[in-house]
């Protein structure tokens, strides 16, 4: 298993409070929301987040070039800056990368932001690059399980990955059902970087212990994409959090305990807080034994759901508190699918 060097993370320049976004949606739909709507969307858990543009732009009609562009524009801005700061906190150049590696479901482009950094950045131009399309929410985990396996493949090496997020270029304030207003009230931007070796001589520093992933049949309609007339639209269907105390409890069981671990032997969970009742339901689950899961309750109230990067903003503050037990990682996405995965804070070193 590789060893995690760094994470770094980046941010759109427009932030928006969740007051804020729902005087948009009554703006938009040109009267007050309901109040139980209200109640609902402003209990999310979420205070601010970012994104891409001011909220005037979303009110407006918009092309599927349009939202190209700025996928591109914005996309490619934030990815050289998580590139660059995880890069620095490696100790590594552009030079040393093996593989670049970018997860991302909001948005695509051929060359891929992975191909157009090679030149802007100083990348080998032999530099292997990997795009990977479609992990929605579980980007964060399964970019990390594959990011894993690359750094070991080849004798050992050094891999760049990338999750990438622009979620408001989905917003569409001309559909005013629950599921859009929901959405709206829940999704943000963001980008994070992560640095993954599997060279030699690497100290010991964070490093991945296992991974598991689990796709249930029938369930689809849960979450996903499908192609409307101005860009993606998406797919909320089931009642997730019921979800999480129904199937994914017994799988995470197992994980755990094919490692040899009890939930208290863990230290503070990774987990993709989806939204404010997932939360919750992740918390009811790892309760007694752990009192809670701040770092997710955090980013989710200052960042909201930035889908796939989200889980990396929950790691990078749980490792800089230099934590000394095992970090299990957790995350739900389109399929719909469960990915686990235990990070060691210190690499297992035999006697």
């Amino acid at each position: 298993m590789s060893q995690l060097t760094s994470i770094a993370t980046a941010l759109p320049d427009h932030k928006i409070s969740q007051e804020d976004v729902l005087a948009v949606l009554a703006k938009a739909r040109g009267s007050a929301l309901p109040a139980r709507l209200k109640q609902i969307l402003g209990n999310s858990g979420i205070d601010h987040r970012y994104i891409a543009r001011d909220p005037d732009y979303y009110l407006k009609q918009r092309s599927w070039p349009e939202r190209a562009q700025i996928y591109d524009e914005v996309g490619r801005t934030l990815a050289e800056r998580s590139a660059a700061a995880a890069m620095v906190a490696a100790g590594l150049q552009p030079t040393d990368i093996d593989v670049i590696m970018m997860i991302s479901t909001t948005g695509t482009m051929t060359p891929s932001i992975p191909s157009r950094l090679i030149e802007s950045m100083g990348f080998r131009q032999s530099v292997q690059t990997v795009p990977v399309f479609g992990y929605g929410c579980a980007g964060g985990i399964l970019g990390l399980r594959l990011a894993n396996d690359l750094a070991d493949a080849n004798g050992g090496q050094n891999v760049l990955m990338i999750s990438l997020e622009l979620c408001s270029l989905s917003y569409d304030y001309s559909q005013f059902d629950k599921k859009n207003m929901i959405a709206t009230a829940l999704f943000a931007d963001g980008c994070a970087a992560a640095v993954l070796t599997g060279k030699g001589g690497r100290g010991t520093g964070p490093s991945f212990r296992a991974f598991d992933q689990k796709t249930w049949p029938d369930t689809r309609d849960m979450m996903g994409w499908t192609i409307g007339e101005t860009g993606f639209d998406l797919v909320l269907a089931r009642d997730i959090p019921t979800f999480v105390t129904k199937d994914f409890t017994p799988f995470c069981d197992a994980f755990l305990a094919e490692q040899g671990l009890e939930k208290s032997d863990l230290g503070e969970p990774a987990c993709h807080p989806g939204g404010g009742r997932v939360v919750e339901a992740l918390e009811g689950y790892f309760a007694p034994e752990l009192s809670g899961i701040p770092a997710t309750r955090d980013v989710l109230k200052h960042h909201g759901n930035m889908s796939s990067p989200t889980v990396l903003f929950v790691l990078e503050k749980l490792l800089s508190d230099n934590p000394k037990k095992p970090i299990l990682m957790t995350a739900l996405g389109p399929g719909f699918t469960s990915v686990l995965g235990i990070l060691d804070p210190q690499e297992q070193v035999d006697e």
